[in-house]
């Protein structure tokens, strides 16, 4: 009992915080099927993401089967330099130096798109802005106060928030591009949406085997439905 209170306490404020009342979300188009998207989300995540936040249940060999990659194409074009095919995604920053440039470990994000939800990272990703009373000059509408820096500002470019007052509080209306970065917008959504479609994958690397056995678990439930029915006509005719 004491277990499900613990478990309860933690995962309950990121799922009140999450909700983003104030804030709509943008719909992330997660499609699981498309492998080419977690292939290029893998690679995104070892980019921009393995520096500072592992994912330790998850191995490069459990994307090579479950992608249906080569394990030297894994190692070659996805993993780190050094890494290998059994090796789990561990960051290779230490944990105390994290600690004293951001005043914390980065957490795990093995298992922060069930946290969170596809929708909330999604939009996260895209909504940081310029804020110079911030410590790395940033800040971020969905997630206020954020501690991280914005790494994909040369890809999106730099953002600023129109800001009114609503209820005498101020309120962000918008995000304005200040500077244009090295992708378009379309190009930049493309590349959020793969590294959330990543993120999702490895919170459940199952679901990919779930769903692609579920079309025979219902052929076979239908099969057997048809036989029984007529199982029930044999029996009954004779009553009937």
């Amino acid at each position: 009992m004491k277990k499900l209170l613990y478990i309860l306490l933690l995962v309950v404020p990121f799922s009140v915080y999450s909700a983003g009342a104030e804030v709509e979300l943008e719909d992330a188009d997660i499609d699981l099927s498309d492998v080419q998207s977690l292939e290029r989300g893998a690679k995104n995540y070892v980019t921009y993401c393995l520096g500072c936040h592992s994912a330790q249940y998850i191995r490069y060999k459990r994307i090579a089967i479950d992608l249906g990659l080569d394990e030297d194409k894994v190692l070659n074009d996805i993993a780190p330099l050094g890494a290998g095919i059994y090796d789990q995604m561990h960051s290779a920053m230490n944990p105390k130096d994290a600690s004293k440039w951001f005043g914390t470990t980065p957490p795990d994000l093995s298992l922060i798109a069930r946290v969170r939800g596809a929708d909330w990272l999604y939009t996260y990703l895209k909504s940081f802005y310029t804020d110079p009373s911030r410590p790395y000059g940033v800040n971020n509408r969905v997630f206020e106060d954020v501690g991280m820096p914005n790494v994909l500002w040369q890809l999106q470019g730099e953002q600023t928030a129109s800001i009114k007052k609503i209820d005498g509080k101020p309120v962000i209306t918008k995000l304005i591009p200040k500077d244009n970065g090295k992708m378009s917008e379309k190009e930049f959504d493309r590349f959020v949406n793969d590294l959330v479609n990543f993120l999702v994958y490895i919170g459940e690397p199952v679901q990919l085997e779930r769903k692609s056995m579920g079309k025979y678990v219902l052929f076979y439930i239908l099969l057997f439905t048809i036989v029984a029915y007529l199982l029930k006509r044999e029996y009954w005719k004779d009553i009937h």
